[in-house]
């Protein structure tokens, strides 16, 4: 089977008050229109059109990387109108598949049941049956219960908005009937559009059988249309991601307060993690992990027993097994740890390889380093590796010590188990085995007298 999906994702989203395209808006930082594609990208062979419009620009530059075919609707007419823009490249075998790029949560299951439904005398149709359903085109049946057409609520009597069962606007039809049937759509309605719904009253009259399939919950078919609904739906896709992994054997403390914004690529045992934890893009954690509250992590690799204790930054980095870090560190990009490595509170990290056993523990800042094993880094210490214009690199070989308030000016190299003096700043390369400082001499002035405040 020879699949099309069509994506309708011209609509501006007046309700969401912005300049951007309600498309482009966000779920788990990733575009509305982007968790459609990804899902139906998903199917085996299949082509994926999307109908764009409003911010048209801005749409295809924000997504030039999803294989699609782009097809912009210039007048906005209704989505009849969006998908008669694709009808010249529709195959008559095609099964044809019709989303909405502000449907985010729809699962791959439901949408394969609905294409299993079609053939050539019958259409696929996606319904949902809703408490409230103000606002939905309600689904029409004759006393034998089939589908005889869809009317749209402004156009509905009284009874017929008591229907509960309400239109998602998602279906599945044969390419040669839908091309017919979007050849006959007319706008003769209240809002003067083309209703792509109408088809199925015309599907009814030559005699094709609707068939209807249901998603699991109301949610997989909730649309985004104000901000309210856009934080509703996050909500609801982070209880899934947070359940899925409880099911996998981590541990969340509070799952309404974690959010999963990417993917886990390797996830151990026993992991722990705290409230308001953040996991953004693609991370690998390992067995024995805990993870302090207030802590993003984001496209890096934790090795197992690490312990990352609250309110640290984490991004690109690969942290050892066994390391401990935080609280209050950042670790930026292409900061490498190896095993049992201590970065302490208000340690920043970056671009600087850490070997094994060595200790960062406080109020420190190490750029473009290579550190060695077993170094001990005091309080205070910062390698100078920036003098305006370029970036230096520092060296620290195994075993050395650097005194507490330390600069370290690059280019320059500590040798190995070399000790630097407290307070020193260092911009010659120091030899291995020596202490090594600069200090002022210190004096005491006898008689000094300290100011004091004139009097007004």
């Amino acid at each position: 089977m020879k699949i099309t999906t069509i994506i309708l994702a011209a609509g501006k989203g007046t309700r969401m008050c912005s300049e951007l395209p309600k498309i482009l808006h966000k779920i788990a930082n990733r575009p509305l229109l982007q968790h459609v594609y990804d899902m139906s990208s998903d199917l085996e062979n299949n082509t994926i059109k999307i109908v764009i419009g409003h911010g048209a620009e801005l749409v295809t530059e924000a997504l030039s990387h999803l294989e699609a075919d782009w097809i912009e609707q210039k007048q906005q007419l209704g989505t009849g109108h969006a998908v008669q823009q694709t009808s010249d490249q529709i195959a008559d075998s095609d099964t044809v598949l019709i989303l909405y790029g502000d449907v985010p949560l729809l699962k791959l299951t439901t949408v394969k049941l609905l294409i299993n439904n079609v053939n050539d005398r019958s259409l696929a149709l996606l319904t949902v049956n809703l408490a409230d359903p103000s606002g939905y085109g309600r689904i029409i049946r004759n006393d034998a219960g089939q589908v005889t057409k869809i009317i749209e609520e402004k156009d509905a009597t009284p009874d017929q908005k008591k229907i509960n069962e309400v239109n998602t606007g998602i279906m599945a039809v044969q390419g040669k009937q839908l091309k017919k049937w979007l050849s006959r759509l007319n706008n003769s309605n209240a809002q003067g559009e083309y209703y792509l719904t109408d088809v199925i009253e015309m599907a009814v009259a030559d005699q094709i059988n609707i068939v209807t399939s249901w998603p699991e919950t109301e949610d997989e078919v909730l649309g985004v249309n104000n901000r309210m609904q856009l934080s509703y739906l996050e909500r609801i896709y982070q209880q899934e991601q947070a359940n899925s992994l409880m099911a996998r054997g981590v541990t969340l403390r509070d799952p309404m307060r974690f959010d999963q914004r990417g993917t886990l690529e390797s996830l151990g045992q026993d992991i722990e993690i705290d409230i308001n934890v953040i996991l953004e893009g693609r991370n690998s954690i390992g067995s024995h992990v805990k993870i302090g509250a207030n802590t993003t992590i984001k496209n890096s690799i934790i090795g197992d027993n690490v312990e990352i204790l609250a309110n640290c930054i984490i991004e690109d980095a690969t942290i050892g097994q066994g390391s401990k870090i935080g609280p209050f560190a950042r670790l930026r990009p292409e900061s490498v740890l190896a095993n049992d490595v201590h970065i302490g509170n208000f340690v920043e990290i970056k671009k600087s390889s850490v070997a094994s056993g060595s200790k960062i523990n406080h109020l420190s800042y190490i750029g473009d380093t290579t550190v060695g094993s077993k170094v001990n880094i005091g309080a205070g210490t910062i390698t100078c590796n920036y003098d305006g214009a370029n970036k230096f690199r520092t060296v620290i070989e195994d075993g050395a010590f650097i005194g507490s308030d330390s600069q370290l000016v690059a280019p320059v190299r500590i040798g190995k188990n070399a000790t630097i003096g407290a307070g020193s700043t260092i911009t010659k390369d120091s030899p291995e085995n020596q202490l090594t400082l600069s200090r002022a001499k210190q004096i005491s002035l006898a008689g000094w007298q300290r100011p004091v405040k004139k009097e007004t």
